[in-house]
């Protein structure tokens, strides 16, 4: 595994860890994969012995069905940002299926909860999520800026 891999995946765990001035992104997948659309981060930061947790949320939707959204935030600073490939190793988001019957649509959403010392060892700046979607069919999309956030000191 290379070393990229591993801070990424280091990342996975520790770096959504959130920021305030949440703000939403849509993102468009190509024509053979599943499109992923009205991506939004909410972040609510810990305080007073309480944990807070960042939230993204998104609408997948394929013709074949959508199997998996994978999620990853990351700093914007990270150079170089997080690809495709890198996406294998992070969490799903949990998808239910939405719209009408016979639409092959879900809403997705990632919830982890954010502690006061993960918060505090956060990079402050803005932050990406990025998002690999899969289909029944196996058709992928990526998107490496489906929303944004700003963690601030």
């Amino acid at each position: 595994m290379s070393k990229r891999v591993v801070t990424i995946s280091a990342l996975a765990g520790v770096a959504l860890l959130g920021g305030a001035g949440a703000y939403a992104f849509a993102g468009e997948a190509g024509s053979d994969g599943p499109a992923v659309a009205k991506g939004s981060v909410a972040y609510v930061a810990p305080g007073q012995g309480k944990d807070g947790s960042l939230t993204f949320t998104a609408r997948v939707s394929d013709d074949s069905g959508v199997r998996n959204l994978k999620v990853l935030a990351w700093p914007g600073s990270m150079a170089p940002a997080p690809d495709a490939k890198e996406m294998a190793h992070v969490e799903s988001a949990t998808c239910e299926p939405s719209g009408p019957s016979g639409d092959k649509a879900a809403l997705c959403t990632y919830t982890v909860k954010v502690t006061a010392a993960e918060a505090a060892e956060s990079p402050k700046g803005p932050w990406h999520v990025a998002v690999l979607a899969s289909a029944e069919d196996g058709g992928r999309s990526f998107v490496q800026k489906a929303a944004g956030f700003t963690v601030k000191g």
